[in-house]
């Protein structure tokens, strides 16, 4: 039941979201660029919130298929921090992997998701972080690990750039 009920919300959100507005750009036009500032700041707001979101779980120790304070997994905290800014996502990270769109690591902004395989006996993708900050080649995830539970981390360390699989933009 709560299957068929969050496929028919993902449903009735997308169907929701279907514009037929149509803008033509005329050479200098400031309407046009004030429309792109608009959505460029409200991208950043989203991103913001979710990030708040998930920041407010910092220190919450690892369960996992966790989704409290009392503990979470990767995937639970972003789950969740999504979830409570009204975007729905998959639950488990190699789900999330399909969401959205890939993006080149060079274009990771706030609030996209990291990717990554920490079994290298298997391909498959187990864990995933939220960008929280990017400043030239350093790029800050919030994540929860087994040894340490939920903090933020960067992905300059060795043992996360080499497990490092992809980036998406959800927002």
């Amino acid at each position: 039941m709560k299957k068929t009920i969050t496929i028919l919300l993902i449903t009735i959100s997308i169907l929701s979201c279907k514009s037929t507005k149509k803008t033509v750009s005329v050479k200098g036009d400031t309407a046009s660029k004030k429309e792109a500032s608009y959505k460029e700041k409200k991208g950043s707001k989203e991103a913001n919130n979710i990030i708040k979101t998930a920041l407010s779980y910092n220190g919450t120790p690892y369960k996992y298929g966790g989704t409290t304070k009392r503990g979470m997994d990767c995937s639970g905290l972003i789950y969740i921090s999504f979830k409570e800014n009204d975007i729905a996502l998959q639950r488990a990270s190699y789900m999330m992997a399909t969401q959205g769109k890939k993006i080149k690591l060079k274009n990771v902004e706030k609030g996209d998701l990291l990717f990554f395989t920490t079994n290298k006996s298997s391909r498959k993708i187990n864990h995933v972080g939220l960008v929280v900050d990017v400043r030239g080649n350093d790029i800050r995830f919030i994540h929860s690990t087994t040894s340490r539970g939920v903090l933020v981390s960067s992905l300059s360390e060795g043992y996360w750039n080499y497990a490092f699989n992809h980036a998406r933009k959800i927002l």
